[in-house]
């Protein structure tokens, strides 16, 4: 019996050693990054632990990385990726990067899917003023966007394993809807190279989450109000969100005006003409910032009916504000609800 009671002890006071000697959480430390990239800024906000706050080079890797993409997609940049394939002729291979080549898959995918959203109509975007050129002086004539409209079309790229290729001369990309969420997500994917799986990364206001705080808060991200006082932002909505990337498009912050008449970025491949509907705000919550930035643009495009039906169609988690002879008014996919 006392051999019994002596074993008892023994395993008792080993497993409080044990306990007394197992590693505690590492202290975590809140790491601030702040920039400017792709004409815009960013703000990564990253929990790192205290001992390897001093280890890592996260300013300067980030920073490296956005500007790699730059370089790549930016059609303000003469010699980058995107305008030395803009300004080759039909039939001739272009060797992409790696990242041009996940690009342009997923914006030809998304085309595909959505019907409202082409990346070949660079030059309709700077027929409207809205790409590197300066606003037109006069309205494009429906003549001109008709001849425009010939060189469009994702279905006029070619991408193999080679490379891509354009079918037409003159055809041209831009990846203004696409290229932002993707720099956000190659941010993400090297912050979870080190192991580092609580941040929060956002550029020109797309964001993508992982985790959360060192309390286990979530993170709250907030859904503009599209009619603010210019010059002024206010929420209109807050969310509470663990790993996803979230993005919003609208009519409300790019636009001009000639003789009364609202003149979008956004342009409708269809017609050619810059979007004019009741859809103001759309935003896309998925676990791709680039797809979700993608989806944003191509639904604010189709406008409510059309958008809220393509969202619970492919399940998606998408909010609306739309305008109506009330005001303002919203709606929400079954897959968005769970945030609400």
């Amino acid at each position: 019996m006392k051999r019994f009671l002596y074993s008892v002890l023994f395993l008792l006071m080993a497993f409080l050693v044990g306990c007394d000697q197992a590693p505690s959480k590492p202290k975590m430390q809140e790491v601030l990054l702040q920039g400017k990239t792709m004409g815009t800024t960013f703000t990564i906000k990253v929990f790192v632990p205290e001992e390897k706050v001093t280890e890592l080079s996260l300013f300067s890797d980030v920073t490296e990385i956005l500007k790699d993409v730059n370089q790549s997609m930016s059609t303000y940049i003469p010699d980058s990726e995107i305008n030395q394939f803009n300004r080759l002729p039909a039939g001739q291979n272009f060797t992409i990067s790696e990242d041009f080549r996940r690009v342009t898959a997923e914006s030809i995918r998304l085309g595909q899917s959505t019907g409202t959203l082409d990346v070949t109509m660079g030059p309709l975007i700077d027929l409207w003023g809205f790409g590197p050129d300066n606003r037109p002086e006069t309205i494009p004539s429906d003549d001109l966007i008709a001849e425009i409209k010939q060189l469009i079309g994702v279905d006029k790229l070619s991408l193999t394993s080679e490379g891509l290729m354009k079918k037409v001369d003159g055809l041209e990309i831009s990846y203004s809807a696409t290229a932002k969420g993707f720099g956000i997500d190659k941010v993400a994917e090297y912050l979870d190279s080190l192991s580092l799986t609580n941040y929060m990364v956002e550029i020109g206001g797309e964001i993508r989450t992982s985790g959360h705080k060192p309390n286990h808060s979530p993170w709250v991200l907030a859904i503009e109000q599209p009619d603010a006082a210019p010059g002024t932002r206010e929420f209109h909505k807050l969310i509470r969100v663990n790993d996803i990337a979230m993005a919003t498009s609208g009519d409300y912050r790019i636009f001009y005006d000639v003789d009364g008449v609202h003149y979008s970025h956004l342009i409708h491949p269809q017609t050619g003409k810059p979007v004019r509907q009741d859809l103001v705000s759309v935003t896309v919550l998925h676990s791709s910032a680039m797809t979700a930035d993608g989806l944003a643009t191509a639904l604010t495009v189709m406008g409510t009916k059309q958008a809220m039906q393509y969202a619970e169609q492919h399940n998606l988690a998408v909010y609306l504000i739309s305008k109506s002879p009330e005001g303002l008014v919203t709606q929400s996919s079954t897959a968005f609800e769970p945030y609400l």
